[in-house]
C-alpha cells in the first residue's frame, strides 16, 4: 500500500454518521411518507438537538432538503447515496456471513463499519461476486465445497503460518475478545 493511501480515508463522500442519517431519513420516508427531526432522533436514539446539528452539513451539501413545513426530504443525490450504502451493507453482510462464515451478528457489525467506505468500483465487483456465489453452477459448488473443507486452523506459530505472516490473529482474539477478532 502506498504511504499516501491512508491519507485519503477522510476524503470519503460520506461519514459513518452521515450515511446513517441518510438511510434513516430514507427509511422514514418509505415507512411513513415523511421524516422530521424528531422522528430521526427517536429512530437513532439521540437528542433532537444533536440530530439538528448533524443534519446541517447534509442540508448544506444539498443531500437533505427541508420543506416549508419542516419535513425533511432527500435530494436525488441523497437518496442515491442512501440506497448505495444500504446495498453495500447487504452485500457485505452476505460476503461475511454466507461466504466467509462469520456469525450473523459479527457480519452485521463489520458491514456497518465499512458500508459507506466502498468505492463504486468495489461495490460493483462485490455485487457481481455475490450474484455468482448465489448461482448453483458447478464452479461455485466446487468453490463452496473447497472453502468448507479448508477451514483455517491455527497452531499459534507465525513462522509456519502462511496466512498470519507476522502476527497470529487467533492469539489476538484469545487475548482480547472485544477486539472484534474471534475464533
Amino acid at each position: 500500500m502506498s504511504n499516501e493511501v491512508w491519507k485519503t480515508f477522510e476524503d470519503n463522500t460520506l461519514s459513518h454518521s452521515a450515511a446513517h442519517y441518510l438511510m434513516t431519513i430514507k427509511d422514514l420516508l418509505d415507512d411513513n411518507g415523511y421524516a422530521r427531526v424528531t422522528d430521526i432522533a427517536k429512530r437513532l436514539n439521540i437528542t433532537r438537538g444533536s440530530c439538528s446539528i448533524s443534519l446541517k452539513p447534509l442540508k448544506k451539501r444539498g443531500l437533505v432538503v427541508e420543506d416549508e413545513n419542516r419535513f425533511l426530504l432527500l435530494s436525488d443525490e441523497g437518496r442515491r447515496l442512501a440506497e448505495m450504502v444500504e446495498m453495500n451493507d447487504t452485500l457485505l453482510e452476505t460476503l461475511f456471513s454466507e461466504i466467509l462464515g462469520v456469525s450473523a451478528d459479527q457480519a452485521e457489525i463489520d458491514a456497518c463499519k465499512i458500508e459507506h467506505l466502498l468505492s463504486i468500483e468495489t461495490s460493483l465487483a462485490l455485487a457481481n461476486f455475490v450474484r455468482h456465489w448465489k448461482d448453483d453452477g458447478a464452479e461455485v459448488a466446487a468453490l463452496k465445497k473447497a472453502l468448507q473443507s479448508s477451514q483455517l486452523t491455527c497452531n499459534h506459530d507465525v513462522a509456519s503460518c502462511d496466512f498470519c505472516q507476522s502476527v497470529c490473529l487467533t492469539e489476538m482474539a484469545d487475548d482480547d475478545p472485544e477486539s472484534g477478532y474471534e475464533d
